[in-house]
């Protein structure tokens, strides 16, 4: 399956709010879907940079950089985005967008070992060009660790008798070994859904500290932004949601003095939101693609900088 780019039209609506020039930030570039569009909404003079660290989807960006000069790959997390474009002369941007997750064609292929549709050695890794596999992971972790990791990064109710498992079964080198662990483990499982589903997340997810990344990143991401550029950002499921909910929230709200006839920049909260319940994609993508099903934008704007 290829990758489609979900909520795209939403998003880079959302994210230019009928602007067509400015300096642009595609923090999860993939496959390049977000990037392609929001580029041919822009005049000449405006640039979009983007991030990625998965070596496949680097070589695609690569080549979108030869075809159009407004627009350069960064190698690097998007954990990393302030320091990498105050690297290059940047102090502020007018919008940034986030695609977070997996992409199609990381779970698509066997041999990157996300997914336990298919065989493949169990690597999990993002960027796949350093780092621990999954299969190493597993090894040094502790039980214990493991299943608190499957608990919170899974919300999987039966982590400890998963992680016992896991951790009785020695090494584990493939997607379908481990699937038929933790399928033999649980002793319920849910209508419609592969009993490893909930452990494959969890472990993605600490292989690739995704979760600490975007805690790193958002913050970042509202200091870059000039006045009035928008940070839009999509999530797959609750635990990445929460993050982005909670600090839209908290960057948009302030306790002020009562009485105060208006309210100094200062004491502004820095950003508003420009939609209180998420985007939900369109039942038309919907039926078009499955795996847009969970996806959830949440748009804010910056008051100032």
């Amino acid at each position: 399956m290829s990758h489609i780019s979900v909520l795209l039209h939403e998003t880079i609506d959302a994210l230019l709010a009928d602007r067509h020039t400015g300096i642009y930030v595609d923090a999860t570039f993939g496959r390049g879907g977000h990037s392609r569009l929001l580029l041919s909404k822009l005049d000449a003079n405006s640039r979009v940079y983007a991030f990625d660290k998965d070596p496949q989807a680097l070589a695609v960006a690569a080549e979108l950089e030869q075809q159009d000069s407004r627009f350069k790959i960064i190698h690097a997390s998007f954990a990393d985005v302030q320091q990498e474009l105050t690297a290059l002369g940047l102090d502020t941007v007018d919008g940034i967008m986030a695609d977070l997750g997996v992409s199609s064609p990381q779970l698509d292929q066997a041999e990157r070992g996300f997914s336990f549709m298919q065989d493949g050695p169990l690597d999990m890794r993002m960027d796949n060009s350093q780092g621990q596999t999954a299969s190493e992971w597993l090894m040094q972790i502790e039980e214990e660790a493991l299943a608190n990791i499957i608990f919170q990064y899974g919300e999987e109710r039966y982590s400890r008798r998963i992680a016992r498992a896991i951790k009785q079964a020695g090494e584990i080198t493939t997607t379908a070994r481990l699937a038929e662990i933790v399928k033999t483990a649980h002793p319920k499982w849910e209508k419609n859904k592969h009993p490893a589903t909930r452990t494959f997340q969890a472990i993605r997810i600490a292989i690739n500290k995704e979760l600490d990344d975007i805690e790193i990143f958002l913050p970042q991401a509202v200091n870059m932004l000039s006045a009035h550029g928008r940070l839009a950002v999509i999530s797959f499921h609750s635990l990445e949601d929460r993050l982005i909910k909670q600090l839209f929230k908290e960057a948009s709200t302030i306790d002020v003095p009562k009485g105060l006839p208006f309210i100094p920049d200062n004491l502004k909260a820095p950003l508003e939101l420009v939609n209180r319940k998420p985007i939900l994609p369109s039942q038309e993508e919907l039926e078009a693609n499955n795996r847009a099903h969970s996806a959830k934008l949440r748009v804010a704007k910056k008051v100032h900088k």
